[in-house]
């Protein structure tokens, strides 16, 4: 009678459909294999070209509950490079490359055989290993979506007392923000900080935060999804972007989708990306996969500050930094200028964001391929960039090159905008951006001067 009490007391929040998937113990979840159809039908509102659906069938694996925590992250690394201290706040502001890392620490601490053998850039993954390690992509949406196959594991759409991301802006806020009366989940609270992990009703497998806190690293380096049916796919073998799921504390719903798919340098890092623990193998054999931003250093470079704005705040900006460096500039204007009325730019901008629009340009840079270095600028716009910004990305070859992004925000910093300029832009050298609150005030000039220093001193 006893067993079966603690078996009810465990398993109570797993649903009827996924209670035999779920062998739980204190910090990881057992999750049973099975085929399910990855990435988001073409019915799914604000869904991205990259989430392409296809089935995917995986084997067995562990999952942990919780995001990794800083003082898990500290007690074995000794370092906290997270943007918000507390310890059980999840780890923030950590690379590719250190989280996989730690899984390898992590392994040995417990004697276990390290599932990453890692060679500068180049990470070999024993897929044999019974060590810690990073969820594949494909692992990660499985158990987000817990037998889900709507926009959110919840089931409907998420509000702010149910995950910790931008909470102002619920899903499909964007083409309802006049008139909130149609939306499922109505704008709540934003945090604009990270909260301890576990804090809000997990999904169906006891899995916390798959929606918002932080992002979560994968292994997989990003691409384009394969049409054909995939078994415990691993992703590209290389390429210059590592993938992260889930949104962080600074997104919008929209991009917190269990099919949204974001994507990074692998030595980058991000104030809202963290990760989580997995393991179990998942077959024999080495994969080698390498995500590499390939370039000689930008110090003495020529340098091409491009930006658009719209109530000159991203102006103001730019024209800042071509004081303090003295680089050619160029405004980025569509043929068919946004309206001056703050409501009507509002409709405007989702309005293309959402089709994806890519508006003709005035203008263009004739020398565009004089130039070393390409400090882009932009206000964030719904949490990404405008759309002129896309057709200035499409419109020339970045191969090689340096973009030094920046923006201007009302709170929600870079958003999403950065994936967006990595997608755009896969051949690009992508260095940390400069974010401004609105005008920036008076600390503006230290800020670019800072940025500018940590970024042109070459790599």
């Amino acid at each position: 009678m006893k067993i079966l009490l603690a078996f009810v007391l465990i398993f109570a929040f797993v649903s009827s459909s996924f209670a035999d998937s779920v062998k739980g113990y204190s910090d990881f979840v057992h999750v049973q294999g099975g085929s399910f159809l990855m990435g988001s039908p073409e019915s799914e509102n604000w869904r991205s070209d990259d989430e392409l659906q296809h089935r995917v069938t995986l084997s067995d694996f562990d999952i942990s509950r919780y995001e990794v925590t800083q003082s898990e992250y500290e007690s074995l690394t000794g370092e906290n490079p997270s943007t918000f201290k507390g310890a059980k706040l999840p780890v923030d502001s950590v690379t590719w490359l250190e989280a996989v890392k730690f899984c390898n620490a992590k392994s040995e601490s417990e004697g276990l055989t390290p599932a990453y053998k890692i060679d500068g850039d180049s990470v070999t993954w024993d897929l044999s290993s019974d060590g810690y390690r990073l969820p594949t992509e494909a692992e990660w949406e499985y158990a987000c979506r817990a037998g889900t196959q709507t926009p959110f594991n919840l089931e409907h759409s998420i509000d702010a007392e149910e995950a910790n991301f931008y909470g102002h802006y619920p899903y499909e806020i964007e083409e309802n923000y006049f008139s909130q009366h149609k939306l499922s989940a109505k704008p709540g609270i934003y945090r604009a900080e990270t909260v301890n992990v576990g804090s809000f009703t997990p999904n169906k497998l006891g899995l916390y935060d798959m929606h918002g806190n932080v992002g979560e690293w994968c292994w997989d380096v990003y691409g384009a999804y394969s049409t054909q049916e995939q078994n415990n796919p691993t992703g590209q073998e290389s390429g210059t972007r590592r993938v992260n799921r889930g949104g962080g504390w600074n997104d919008f719903a929209k991009n917190m989708r269990s099919a949204y798919r974001a994507a990074a340098p692998q030595d980058r890092r991000l104030y809202n990306v963290g990760f989580r623990l997995a393991k179990g193998s998942i077959g024999t054999g080495l994969i080698t996969s390498r995500a590499v931003q390939e370039t000689s250093g930008n110090a003495g470079k020529k340098i091409l500050i491009a930006y658009f704005t719209w109530s000159g705040n991203t102006q103001g900006i730019a024209y800042e930094i071509q004081k303090q460096t003295g680089a050619d500039i160029f405004e980025i204007s569509p043929v068919k200028e946004y309206t001056e009325s703050y409501n009507g730019v509002l409709r405007e901008a989702q309005r293309d964001q959402r089709a994806q629009a890519r508006p003709a340009l005035k203008n263009h840079v004739k020398n565009f391929a004089d130039y070393d270095v390409i400090m882009l600028g932009y206000p964030n716009w719904w949490a990404s960039i405008p759309m002129p910004i896309a057709s200035f990305l499409e419109e020339h070859d970045f191969t090689g090159k340096i973009i030094m992004p920046f923006c201007s925000h009302g709170g929600g910093r870079f958003g999403q905008s950065l994936t967006a300029i990595a997608k755009l832009a896969p051949k690009a050298f992508i260095t940390d951006g400069l974010s401004v609150h609105y005008s920036g005030g008076s600390s503006l000039k230290s800020d670019i001067a800072k940025w500018l220093n940590n970024n042109l001193s070459g790599k």
